[in-house]
């Protein structure tokens, strides 16, 4: 085996997702709605579940894409910390991608128990419920931060990442597969310190505040 074995060739298409049932958590979020628009541009999906506990960005989002247009989409209110929902949500669900997180580091330092429910316990219902539904894969959205994590966030996501990868060890050969991705920070995604600059400077600071010079930020 040599690193060529872990390099994806980004010239091959990526799989055909025209008539599966598809599950986004966390599908009102930055990445989601990205993901919702990609899949209706490029696919047509037998059904494509947005599943997230806020129900004003649903109805936001369902503005844009009403089910009277759309018809394969599904619109779920519902949290990653109920197992019990996200099991009736994966029914005859082909791909579940699971972008659901409590992702503000401030904030998961000061709720550190609701960062656990979330991201931790969150990822082990997700797991349990694509085991009990059949789900053939499931791709999960991870972080930078999950490698030497320095904080809660990234504790939690390392945490998260594992349960997901060891999962596959439950699944056998004939049930889902687990895949976990990791990337940085995303350019304009909810929260990001992107929006933090924009804001000052728009208020006529001529300077953004960082943690340490020393550090680099990618995008």
């Amino acid at each position: 085996m040599n690193n060529q074995d872990f390099v994806r060739d980004f010239t091959i298409p990526p799989p055909d997702l025209s008539d599966k049932s598809i599950m986004i958590t966390g599908g009102t979020g930055s990445f989601g709605k990205a993901f919702v628009r990609k899949v209706l541009r490029d696919f047509a999906p037998r059904k494509l579940i947005i599943f997230s506990r806020d129900e004003l960005k649903q109805s936001e989002i369902a503005k844009h894409y009403p089910v009277e247009k759309y018809s394969a989409i599904r619109y779920f209110i519902g949290d990653v910390r109920d197992e019990s929902r996200l099991e009736l949500a994966m029914r005859d669900v082909d791909y579940v991608i699971h972008a659901a997180a409590l992702k503000q580091v401030p904030a998961a330092e000061y709720n550190p128990i609701e960062c656990i429910n979330t991201n931790v316990i969150g990822a082990e219902n997700v797991v349990r419920a694509s085991l009990r539904t059949n789900v053939k894969k499931v791709i999960a959205l991870s972080t930078d931060k999950a490698a030497n994590p320095i904080n809660l966030y990234g504790a939690s996501k390392l945490a998260a990442d594992k349960i997901f990868v060891a999962a596959n060890n439950l699944s056998g050969t004939d049930c889902a597969r687990f895949s976990v991705v990791r990337y940085g920070n995303v350019l304009g995604s909810r929260g990001s310190v992107v929006e933090l600059y924009e804001e000052l400077l728009r208020e006529g600071a001529t300077s953004v505040p960082i943690t340490d010079s020393r550090m680099s930020r990618f995008w």
